[in-house]
Order: structure tokens, then sequence, then C-alpha cells
């Protein structure tokens, strides 16, 4: 009976020893399926930072092209901006042929009302021209040509040896015309009115000269300054000198 206990005992050990190592053995097992998994997913893992890797360089790359088209257009746009300064600098200074509204000066000599055995006029004084380019700059004209001579202000007009010279261009015949430019078609329609009853036109007539008034022409061409400009009294500034 005794031996029967410890026989029974003893297959009792067997039976829980033997399902220790069982699980033992299942759990040494069982690790080494979760390192498999472990790789599996490390390496999904790694090829999805090469694509956001891949990603970010081609984002990179993008906002460098918009940064070195940004910096080109910049440039582009600096010198499109002094290109445009130095145009109107130029307008300004009566370097370019403008068109603008404006009206025409015929200056023609009167034949019609000269007693017979007069002399006809056929000179414009200088001092009539100038008269004339002050009441237009008293009306606001802005670009003024005399026989096709643009004229700015460092403009000579001046007799010489009895001949009416602007800028050393000589007017040695008439008719004559003047172009006047201004601002806008407004400024024009008032320039024409004033005109037409301004005190020229009698200057004119007394010298037996005939100043007629084109009336106002939103196109007027006034030729550019052709002679070079002198720049007197004027030196190159040295940077971080007294001022």
């Amino acid at each position: 009976m005794d031996n029967q206990k410890i026989n029974a005992s003893f297959t009792l050990i067997a039976i829980l020893v033997g399902f220790m190592i069982a699980i033992q053995f299942q759990t040494v097992k069982k690790p080494a399926e979760r390192d498999t998994r472990d790789i599996w997913q490390l390496r999904e893992a790694l090829l999805k930072e090469k694509e956001l890797q891949s990603n970010l360089l081609s984002e990179i790359r993008s906002n460098e092209e918009k940064l070195a088209a940004y910096e080109s257009k910049r440039k582009q746009s600096k010198e499109q901006a002094l290109k445009d300064t130095l145009d109107e600098l130029k307008i300004e200074a009566g370097l370019s042929k403008i068109t603008v509204p404006g009206i025409t000066l015929h200056i023609e000599p009167v034949i019609e009302e000269i007693k017979p055995g007069t002399p006809v006029n056929r000179v414009v004084s200088p001092e009539l021209l100038k008269r004339l380019l002050n009441e237009l700059n008293m009306y606001e004209a802005k670009y003024v040509a005399i026989d096709g001579r643009r004229i700015i202000n460092t403009t000579v007009i001046r007799d010489i040896n009895r001949e009416t010279k602007i800028d050393g261009h000589t007017i040695n015949s008439l008719p004559i015309e003047v172009i006047v430019g201004v601002d806008d078609n407004n400024t024009a329609e008032k320039l024409y009115n004033r005109m037409k009853v301004s005190k020229s036109t009698e200057e004119f007539f007394i010298e037996n000269l005939r100043l007629s008034i084109s009336k106002p022409n939103p196109n007027v061409t006034v030729p550019a300054y052709d002679n070079s400009i002198r720049i007197r009294y004027m030196e190159p500034t040295i940077e971080g000198g007294d001022s």
C-alpha cells in the first residue's frame, strides 16, 4: 500500500515536472517569435523613415528652387525699378521723345495785311519766343519743342549775327511749328482756351507775325533733346565724406 502511494506520488511529481518543462520550452520559443516580428516591424519602420526622408529632400529642393526663383525675380524687379526711374528722369530732362496730350502753335508771316512796299518779316525774334515760352509755362506747359528743337531747362535762345538761334539751331525761315505737351487732356483744354485770348497773339501780330493755335490733341509728339548736355559746377561726392 505504501509502495502504491509512493508510486502515485512519483508519478504526480513526474507529471508536474514534465508540465513545467513544457511550459518553460514554450516560454523560450515565444521570445524568438517576437524577435522575428520586431525585425519585420523595424524593416517597415525603416522603409517609412526612408520614404519620409525622400519626401523631405524633395520638399527642400522645391523650396530652394522657389527661393532661387524669388531671388531672381527680386533682382529683376530692382533692375526694372532702376530702368523705370532712369526712363522717368530722361523724360523729365527732355532726353526722350514723348507722346502726350497737348496743342500745336504755328508762327507765320502776315502777308495779306502788309502795305505794298513793306518788307515781309520772315524771322521771329528771341524776345518773342522767350515771352511765348514764359506764357506757356504759366499755363502748365510741360514739354515744348520749337521748330523741331526740344526746349529744356538749359536751353539758350538768343540772337547771333541777326539770326535767332535755339541751342545753336538757326531759325532762318517761317512758318515754324511749336509743339506743346501737358499732363492730361483737361490741362490741354485749359491751355488751348488761355492761349486763344493770350497777349502773345497780339505781340506776334505787332511784329507782322500770326500765331495760330490748334485745338487740343490727345496725342502730340514732342521730340527728344538731341544736343549734348553740359553739366557745370558739379563734382562727384566721396562716400563717407562731409556733406
